[in-house]
């Protein structure tokens, strides 16, 4: 019994551990207390964001990052997070742990089968009998003497097994509903990836679009500036509309500076996201997703993260776990009986040999153990009043976490649809002053402060783009099924 309980608990205890674990005799109720951290973000409000070592460098199952190419890699958003799926750091450790979650039930299981081995042994032993007590005078003279010299060899076929043992196999049981655990949180990673990865490509693409919207509006200034050097020349104009243009020149050409910066950088985090190299670059295939999220009535959503929410589910295959566990604590007090016997030979080396066995039926019955049993037993139920307190908390919070999400999909929405608007309204009235400007109608002043806000009016349109996509992974999140509707919820 006690080394069911210590395999089961060490199953638990080295999920997460890069260290060697100790087969302890710990009692049943240790299983729970040894239920791994989760290494998810049960509230889904960060981003869950693994990250990968630098080229060349090994890490867990044996996975090395792939070497920059020389040439720009193509990645759409599909790729990206197919990538992130496969190289992330938290996948790769994840996946091990479920592969060392699958071993440890597999030594689990061996406990309850019969345990059959032969062995064999030839062994020769000099014996001096007086010295082990026996007296020369009751011994045979001429016929035994003082020394004896054995040469033995033995072969035996040995077998045992429990027959009915009622804690043991609860507490397989709860090593089984174990591996639902881990199962469960390498899905709940995979959905942290898939939103990390997805959130990180359309920051991207909205650096992208910063660039070409400086890019157009440097270009723009240039002309402006063109035509009051022109007019300056030409002595119809001042030197202050020169001025004035160099300046607003200038100021765009700062700000794409700082556009291709940020681009760069979030290039690199990408990078490490999907398991590459920071210095390989890459060609971003994907233009900014924009498609109205259709909107699903409250209780349907929150039902649907009720049954899809990871977090959630671990919780209560963790509850689960713990009642299994709990029964192997009730069930400690029954008898238990087992079997265990061996035939074979046994001889002198050189001599005959002759059979022998043994069969040997075993019943233990434990006594003056009530006070181990009511103590084990309290622990596992607070252990169960204390998921369900948490599983009742969650509940809540997914609630609160799926309204919140319905309002910034709904608010974010709006606010791309004014952000357009302004956008061309902007672009008219920069149109008009450019109009006026030619026309010698009046001086680059309202051309410039035109421009200017113009530029501000695209900024916010895609902001508001990349928060409404953000929030709409974030709301797929929320709901547990980013990881396989992402598409659906971007509209792509």
């Amino acid at each position: 019994m006690a080394l069911m309980t210590a395999l089961v608990c060490g199953l638990f205890s080295g999920l997460l551990q890069a260290q060697e674990n100790v087969a302890l005799p710990i009692a049943p109720s240790a299983i729970v207390a040894a239920l791994p951290k989760q290494s998810m973000d049960r509230s889904a409000n960060r981003i869950f964001a693994g990250q990968t070592p630098t080229a060349g460098i090994r890490f867990a199952g044996d996975i090395t990052v792939e070497p920059a190419s020389t040439e720009s890699l193509p990645l759409s958003l599909d790729d990206a997070i197919d990538r992130g799926l496969k190289h992330n750091l938290q996948i790769l450790l994840a996946n091990q742990t479920e592969r060392a979650v699958q071993g440890q039930i597999s030594t689990v299981f061996y406990q309850l089968l019969p345990n059959l081995k032969a062995t064999a042994y030839t062994n020769t032993v000099e014996i001096d009998l007086a010295a082990m007590g026996f007296k020369t005078s009751s011994l045979a003279p001429g016929v035994i003497s003082n020394i004896v010299k054995v040469d033995t060899t033995s072969a035996q076929l040995s077998v045992n097994q429990v027959l009915f043992n009622l804690p043991d196999l609860y507490l397989y049981a709860a090593a089984k509903k174990a591996e639902n655990v881990v199962a469960l949180g390498v899905l709940n990673a995979r959905g942290g990836v898939v939103q990390a990865v997805g959130t990180q490509y359309l920051a991207a693409l909205a650096d992208e679009s910063q660039i070409a919207n400086h890019q157009a509006l440097a270009t723009a200034d240039e002309e402006v500036l063109r035509q009051a050097t022109l007019s300056h020349d030409a002595g119809v104009g001042i030197n202050l509309d020169v001025l004035r243009a160099k300046v607003q020149l200038q100021n765009e050409q700062q700000a794409l500076v700082r556009a291709q910066n940020t681009f760069a950088k979030d290039k690199i985090a990408l990078n490490r996201l999907i398991g590459l190299p920071a210095d390989q670059e890459l060609t971003l295939t994907d233009t900014v997703p924009y498609a109205e999220l259709e909107e699903v009535p409250l209780e349907q959503a929150t039902s649907l993260a009720y049954e899809r929410r990871k977090d959630l589910l671990v919780l209560q295959a963790e509850l689960e776990v713990t009642e299994r566990a709990h029964k192997a604590v009730k069930y400690e007090r029954m008898p238990s009986l087992g079997f265990n016997g061996y035939y074979g030979v046994l001889g002198e080396t050189r001599g005959l040999y002759h059979g022998v066995f043994t069969v040997q039926g075993v019943l233990k019955i434990p006594l003056f153990e009530e006070g181990r049993f009511r103590g084990e037993s309290e622990l596992v139920t607070a252990q169960e009043i204390g998921l369900n307190h948490q599983i009742e908390s969650l509940r809540v919070t997914i609630d609160a976490q799926i309204r919140a999400s319905r309002l910034d999909v709904g608010s974010s929405m709006e606010l791309v649809k004014v952000a357009r608007s302004n956008v061309d309204l902007a672009a008219q009235a920069l149109s008009d002053t450019r109009d006026r400007f030619s026309a010698g109608v009046d001086d680059n002043l309202p051309v410039v402060q035109a421009q200017a806000t113009l530029e501000n009016a695209q900024s916010r349109l895609i902001a508001a783009q990349f928060h409404f996509n953000q929030a709409k992974l974030m709301l797929a999140r929320n709901a547990g099924v980013v990881e396989t509707q992402y598409k659906q919820y971007l509209g792509r």
